[in-house]
């Protein structure tokens, strides 16, 4: 029995171009599906709600998940390279779970909460926590395929750890 070394896989530079335009756009299709829940609701219960003192001001939202969702994108991306590795494929995984969640935070946290109201925070709450949970995980699976591409996921980490908080505060106070 012979022991070989997988010979890497390098993608041609207009394959790895159009895998960086397909992970971009994934990313960005869920940005604007939250944005739909979002626009409606944000000057309506949420502007009244009874928010956490260091909640930002809503115009940081955008260009925060602007640059969130390209170093995701491009996190991803770095890993989908690595394709001959064995661990790609968990560590895509995980990303794709992470990202499923994401798409559902939004539209549960400001479009259900007309129907729900604050069991709608309360769902989402849980959400963001499983989110908290998989983009740990994501990172961890990344780690070893490339380690800048797990890297690249601390700001959306931070970030999502940081609206765990205003999400709980809400849930609770509201």
């Amino acid at each position: 029995m012979s022991t070989t070394t997988p010979v890497p896989i390098h993608p041609s530079r207009g394959r790895s171009a159009l895998a960086l335009i397909a992970f971009l756009a994934i990313s960005f299709g869920v940005a604007a599906l939250g944005a739909l829940s979002t626009i409606q609701n944000v000057d309506g219960w949420y502007a009244h709600a009874d928010r956490a003192f260091w909640t930002p001001p809503n115009a940081v939202f955008g260009p925060i998940w602007t640059v969130l969702y390209t170093l995701m994108s491009v996190a991803a991306w770095l890993v989908w390279r690595e394709r001959s590795s064995r661990d790609v494929r968990p560590a895509l995984t995980a990303y794709v779970v992470q990202l499923v969640l994401n798409s559902l935070w939004t539209p549960v946290f400001f479009g259900l909460y007309p129907a729900a109201g604050a069991s709608a925070l309360w769902i989402a709450l849980l959400i963001i926590l499983a989110i908290d949970g998989m983009v740990l995980v994501t990172m961890l699976r990344f780690w070893p395929v490339r380690r800048l591409a797990a890297v690249l996921l601390i700001p959306y980490w931070a970030w999502v750890l940081y609206a765990t908080t205003l999400n709980a505060y809400l849930a609770i106070k509201n």
